[in-house]
């Protein structure tokens, strides 16, 4: 298993207020998976996908990546793993607005110190594979949204990591555009790839292979549970 969460609850503190995002949720993510996280704003959703994506540690329960226990990684470890193992997609995008559409995409191998002409290959092979290649000298300013976000697909592809973790990825896009991207999931899913998608959308959802509900911070239905060995406790 890639990822697994046991008993994982999550506190926010604001003042003297506590408020409780994720309340005790058990759920595991096999290699090669492709979920998507169902759930309306508020939910516990995009507190889930932070905990996955080793962006903020639990209040209490455990997190295991990749068999190791997330909670004892020291601040080193937990970026090698969101810089080689994990890739992000943001609603967003997230891209510079002044490097190009090549240089968006070389940045994650930029940190991570490999040369610069397998970034620039490694780059230029990615953004073939998302149909951008004659885009690569362009700033994103000159893209379309649904371009954009392809280039930040191949930018999370930059340092093969073990799974993409994708907030909302279709939430800007028009409808047309939104099927581009969840195409381009099920080709990255059918190669092998694993995802994990936050969205609202009950209908986006369904392109997924396997959907978990949640609501209140906790896990209300997971169309694969009943497939898989129980989380242990």
């Amino acid at each position: 298993m890639l990822m697994n969460l046991i008993k994982v609850s999550k506190i926010y503190r604001i003042g003297h207020v506590e408020v409780l995002a994720l309340n005790e949720v058990s759920v595991g993510i096999d290699r090669g998976e492709f979920v998507a996280i169902v759930g309306p704003s508020g939910s516990g959703k995009t507190t889930l996908l932070d905990i996955l994506g080793c962006l903020s540690r639990p209040t209490s329960g455990d997190y295991w990546f990749d068999g190791k226990l997330v909670s004892r990684l020291p601040d080193d470890e937990l970026t090698y793993i969101r810089n080689r193992k994990i890739g992000f997609v943001f609603q967003t995008f997230q891209l510079l607005p002044r490097k190009t559409v090549l240089e968006n995409v070389q940045l994650p191998m930029l940190y991570a110190g490999v040369p610069w002409k397998a970034q620039r290959h490694r780059a230029l092979q990615l953004l073939r594979d998302v149909g951008l290649e004659d885009r690569a000298h362009h700033l994103p300013t000159q893209l379309s949204g649904g371009q954009q976000q392809r280039v930040a697909i191949a930018r999370a592809l930059a340092n093969t990591p073990d799974v993409i973790l994708a907030d909302e990825p279709t939430g800007n896009l028009d409808s047309r555009s939104g099927q581009d991207i969840l195409g381009l999931f099920q080709r990255l899913h059918e190669s092998g790839q694993t995802l994990v998608m936050i969205t609202h959308d009950q209908q986006i959802a369904e392109q997924a292979q396997r959907r978990v509900m949640i609501a209140d911070g906790r896990i209300v239905a997971d169309d694969r549970a009943s497939q898989q060995a129980p989380v242990p406790v």
